[in-house]
């Protein structure tokens, strides 16, 4: 898995929410290709960086008050994204974003691939055009729709089909954005 998302791979992978599709960070062609295939631009794109533990965080994030770190402490690892202020760090292609999310899934397979690249992956949900299934859990079906579009699909058992509760942290006060499988009690 490193070697490919170091050459400007494509992966889904599970986390502890539903699956996610992203890139090394640090891969300017592979941000591009993860964006053309969720059919938007890249400097459009709300991506969330996975990271594996909160040690990332001042690479890509301006310094936190205590009180904001404690509320990512007690939630992380956690089905949660946090909206952080970005700080001058952000590679290039986010530039232009004055805030970046933030994702440390409860999910030993995605932590490890994050580990052992050295740096974040940056990530989105994949979504199934079914109204009814708004996402993929079956990693078979994710590989049969996926396979031509990504250079790897990793099985992690079937997924969950609620997404991460998203918290703006940007502005100091906690903003849900929206409710998902995170308890928003945390806050």
């Amino acid at each position: 898995m490193i070697k490919i998302l170091k050459d400007g791979g494509i992966i889904i992978y599970p986390t502890d929410t539903v699956y996610g599709m992203g890139c090394d960070i640090t891969n300017s062609r592979a941000l591009e290709r993860l964006a053309k295939i969720k059919g938007i631009k890249l400097d459009k794109a709300n991506f969330s960086f996975v990271c594996s533990d909160l040690s990332n965080l001042s690479d890509y994030v301006k310094q936190i008050d205590t009180s904001t770190f404690k509320i990512l402490k007690r939630a992380l690892p956690g089905p949660y994204t946090f909206i952080l202020p970005g700080n001058n760090n952000l590679p290039k292609e986010f530039k232009k974003k004055t805030t970046v999310g933030i994702r440390i899934p409860d999910n030993n397979i995605v932590l490890e691939i994050v580990r052992q690249l050295g740096n974040p992956i940056v990530t989105t949900s994949i979504h199934d055009e079914d109204e009814i299934i708004e996402y993929s859990t079956d990693p078979e079906l994710i590989f049969e729709k996926w396979q031509n579009l990504v250079d790897a699909v990793i099985d992690g058992g079937y997924g969950d089909n609620v997404p991460s509760t998203i918290i703006d942290l940007s502005e100091g006060e906690p903003v849900v954005v929206r409710e998902g499988k995170g308890d928003i009690d945390i806050i």
